[in-house]
């Protein structure tokens, strides 16, 4: 099943993965800190999704916002949203590997469990050359994956709201995984691979991009006052997922 169809059959759904523990209080929060201020700034969203990412940095102040991503039904659904609340974020269905050059290039890309869907290596050089063309000359890109050597060993991953098991076949640039979000009343399961962290430096610097950085998992305060601090040790101990940053 490709990436597209697996997440047309998601949909709105979609939404619900950001009150799972490990989103809640540890990608989101994680992601907003390391991308910081965009107040001015434009943003492009690849892999947008539902539009979670691309509504809230409009809400912090970005100038212009402009969602892309391969679902018809994820697009549909962050249009929906936008109907609902405008916010005058734009979508639109496109394929990160085949992302042709934008009017206007932005400031800040980001990439939010996006180049982690290349079928292999070439396409994912490809998804970043398409993504660097459209970045100013010193633009920010900022990556949400899991973590490149991830060793399957959170034990108590469940209680954060995820199953994240090997389907022991090796793709080109990784394992293939199965991630299952641990939703109510149905899980959802995504397969992906899990690129090595060889194979995203080199795509980004063939690409042209440098000053790579990775960046660890956080939880924030309030997931510890929620939780308290022994519920996230195993998370912080063995976290499956990582964050990259970079500039074209």
């Amino acid at each position: 099943m490709s990436v597209q169809q697996q997440y047309d059959g998601i949909g709105e759904a979609f939404e619900g993965f950001k009150s799972l523990p490990l989103i809640r209080y540890g990608e989101v929060p994680s992601f907003l800190g390391m991308v910081g201020d965009v107040s001015g700034r434009s943003v492009l969203d690849v892999a947008c999704g539902t539009g979670f990412y691309s509504r809230e940095f409009k809400r912090r102040g970005a100038s212009d916002v402009f969602g892309v991503d391969i679902s018809v039904e994820m697009v549909a659904a962050a249009q929906r949203i936008e109907e609902r609340d405008p916010l005058g974020v734009r979508y639109e269905v496109g394929d990160a590997a085949e992302l042709k050059q934008l009017e206007t290039p932005f400031d800040i890309a980001l990439a939010v469990q996006c180049l982690n869907y290349a079928s292999d290596i070439a396409e994912m050089e490809r998804m970043c050359r398409n993504i660097h063309r459209n970045l100013l000359p010193g633009g920010e890109f900022f990556v949400f994956a899991q973590k490149p050597d991830y060793r399957f060993d959170c034990r108590s991953l469940e209680k954060y709201g995820f199953r994240c098991e090997p389907t022991g076949e090796e793709r080109e640039a990784g394992p293939l995984v199965r991630v299952t979000a641990l939703l109510d009343p149905e899980p959802i399961g995504i397969l992906g691979t899990v690129p090595r962290r060889e194979v995203y430096e080199e795509c980004l610097r063939r690409a042209g991009f440098r000053d790579l950085e990775w960046v660890p998992l956080q939880v924030s305060e309030a997931g510890i006052a929620a939780y308290g601090a022994d519920f996230w040790a195993d998370l912080l101990a063995h976290p499956p997922l990582e964050m990259l940053r970079c500039r074209a």
